[in-house]
């Protein structure tokens, strides 16, 4: 099976790619700019995918893409160039798929999608955990085109019949982000944001990979987080600290369980996260 990848260069692009290499697909990756390290028996192949024709090229014989690439974050750049990015490259993939008759696709999506994240007006949760079900309540133009790019995957499938998985990703860690959490997992307000998720870019790719192989999801938009939270402050613990208005909480809190459902992809896709920080940083 060949399987077209975007966002070769981006944090959690080397990740899924090396993945689905060693899986023994047949991978072609594509990036702005060339990855800092080559992924050995991946083709990769730059594009600027707000240029339909160049999207075209990429998926030449490919049997399913996956969407990572994308400006990552809201305020990085101005508010248009985001969004303008985002839209277009999320449409231009879709569109070159259908047309090259790719049956299967895979979308990174956001928690930011639910507003929270990236909320300067204090926005809280309206329930944890946050689900699929949550009220989509964003204010910036980066979780917008994660909305707009699921409206489009949602369009290509009733069009084309084509699957599409979105996947909203909590915060992402490969493997040298661990090196990061003793800096703040005893300060409940650090995180906060967003909920204190994060999920492994290796539990991601195997997300991946179970969403190309089964068959009749349709379009459809599922969680990905750990288990647990990044913190070792209990569940209770941050809420009480953080979110004390917060009164609707659907989880247990006396241990560490995760603010951001993944009980979906489980259901869904077969899936369970396997990487966990606790085994990867020493505290």
């Amino acid at each position: 099976m060949r399987i077209a990848i975007t966002g070769a260069s981006g944090l959690l692009g080397p990740t899924v790619v090396k993945y689905f290499v060693e899986k023994g697909y047949n991978v072609v990756s594509t990036d702005i700019k060339a990855p800092e390290e080559e992924v050995p028996g991946a083709q990769f192949m730059p594009a600027d995918l707000n240029k339909l024709g160049e999207c075209y090229g990429v998926l030449e014989e490919a049997d399913a893409v996956i969407h990572l690439a994308a400006i990552p974050r809201a305020y990085w750049y101005p508010n248009e160039v985001t969004f303008q990015n985002n839209v277009t490259a999320s449409y231009n993939i879709l569109e070159a798929a259908s047309g090259r008759g790719v049956k299967k696709a895979v979308l990174a999506s956001s928690e930011c999608i639910y507003g929270v994240v990236t909320s300067r007006t204090g926005l809280i949760p309206k329930y944890v955990p946050i689900d699929e079900e949550h009220p989509l309540l964003p204010e910036d133009s980066y979780s917008l085109s994660k909305i707009c790019a699921e409206a489009t995957a949602g369009v290509f499938h009733r069009r084309t019949g084509m699957q599409v998985v979105s996947f909203r990703l909590g915060n992402v860690i490969d493997k040298t982000k661990y090196r990061n959490f003793p800096g703040f997992i005893h300060d409940s307000k650090q995180r906060k944001g967003i909920l204190w998720s994060y999920i492994d870019a290796r539990d991601i790719a195997a997300a991946c990979e179970l969403a190309v192989l089964k068959d009749g999801l349709g379009s459809i938009k599922l969680n990905l987080a750990a288990d647990d939270t990044s913190m070792d402050i209990t569940t209770g613990e941050l809420l009480k600290a953080e979110y004390p208005g917060l009164t609707d909480i659907r989880c247990p809190v006396d241990a560490y369980h995760t603010l951001l459902s993944n009980k979906k992809a489980k259901e869904i896709l077969g899936w369970k996260p396997v990487h966990f920080w606790r085994d990867n940083v020493e505290f």
